[in-house]
């Protein structure tokens, strides 16, 4: 793209800019506001090792808001690469629309997204019904599961997902990841949100409107424990709704990126295991990059599986080589294809 030319013939352009600049001022020195660079002989033996001149890629990673998980995780993505010579910036976003959108419109070389919104905009259906299909839609690879938690407290007398008819509810911002996920549960349960008042609040709003009175449930998709459920349940008689029966069943039927699951008694103040449903967070990779590029990303984003584990409990348990990528549902990149079968795994979307 030619945009994407220019963002890093521009970023370059700075890069250089600023390094005549330090030499110019007796080598004074700024602090960086964004993931930290390795030692500079390490990244140029790193970059030495590799047929990319990682130097000369710049990689944005789309991540999500800052209160939340993506933007650890995601900043964890770009310091593991510029640890391998690669230029990169880490930017917070509103997750997973703004993110599928970056990707297709070559604002990202790398974005964070639930694959249930990844699917809709994939496939032109649901919330991208009206803009089309994306089919140039790319993956890297999979990441942690998103649980769908719908929580309330005690005295609204909210015990099933039937009992949010009348109800004061926040679904997610418009057409966010957590707003996809209440409509499609809505839906599978034959309801719409013409049975509730619903509120396009995040999470982290509707719940703060909980403890006022204001709002009676909260859908929350993450992953466990999320910080804002927790102190909710510290603070508060919380009750997290299960999602099963015959309603969860008619969600996994129509919807195969869901998968039933529970979320473990004493993850919050639930002293018996919730039933519930995960969908699993993707990393997109901008269809643009060339097979090289991708395959040498995907070894330098492994060979540094420590700095990105550290980020979250999350990426600890669930970010790993040894997960392969049959979870995934869209294609991969071809270089991400040759990447994941190279390490002995099937890649049953690009076949």
């Amino acid at each position: 793209m030619k945009f994407k030319k220019f963002r890093k013939l521009l970023a370059m352009g700075l890069t250089l800019a600023m390094a005549v600049s330090l030499a110019a001022c007796g080598g004074s020195s700024s602090k960086a506001t964004e993931a930290p660079a390795a030692n500079n002989a390490e990244t140029e033996n790193k970059a030495g090792d590799s047929a990319v001149d990682r130097g000369n890629e710049f990689v944005t990673v789309a991540t999500g808001p800052s209160s939340g998980i993506y933007f650890p995780i995601g900043g964890a993505f770009a310091e593991a690469l510029k640890a391998a010579g690669y230029e990169t910036s880490a930017q917070a976003t509103g997750a997973s629309a703004e993110n599928i959108d970056m990707i297709i419109n070559g604002d990202a070389e790398i974005a964070i997204a639930m694959q249930d919104s990844v699917m809709q905009a994939y496939e032109g259906f649901g919330a991208y019904e009206e803009k089309g299909a994306n089919p140039e839609l790319r993956a890297l690879m999979r990441l942690w599961p998103n649980y769908v938690q719908l929580v309330t407290v005690e005295g609204t007398g909210i015990k099933s997902v039937e009992d949010l008819k009348g109800k004061k509810v926040g679904v997610g911002a418009p057409n966010s990841g957590v707003e996809l996920n209440a409509r499609m549960i809505y839906e599978a349960y034959g309801m719409s949100y013409e049975d509730s008042e619903v509120d396009y609040l995040s999470y982290g709003e509707a719940i703060e409107q909980m403890k006022n009175g204001q709002c009676d449930a909260a859908f929350v998709t993450s992953g466990l424990p999320n910080g804002t459920v927790t102190e909710l349940a510290t603070s508060y008689d919380m009750v997290i709704v299960p999602i099963d029966g015959a309603g969860r069943d008619a969600l996994v039927e129509k919807y195969p990126f869901f998968s039933p699951t529970v979320i473990p008694a004493d993850t919050y103040n639930n002293t018996e295991d919730i039933e519930s449903v995960f969908v699993y967070n993707i990393m997109l990779v901008n269809s643009d990059l060339s097979d090289d590029v991708v395959y040498d990303m995907l070894e330098c984003i492994f060979d540094n599986i420590d700095t990105i584990k550290a980020s979250h409990n999350a990426a600890n348990k669930n970010i790993d080589i040894s997960f392969g990528v049959e979870d995934v549902k869209i294609p991969l990149h071809d270089g991400a294809a040759k990447f994941w079968q190279d390490h002995g795994y099937e890649t049953p979307q690009n076949e």
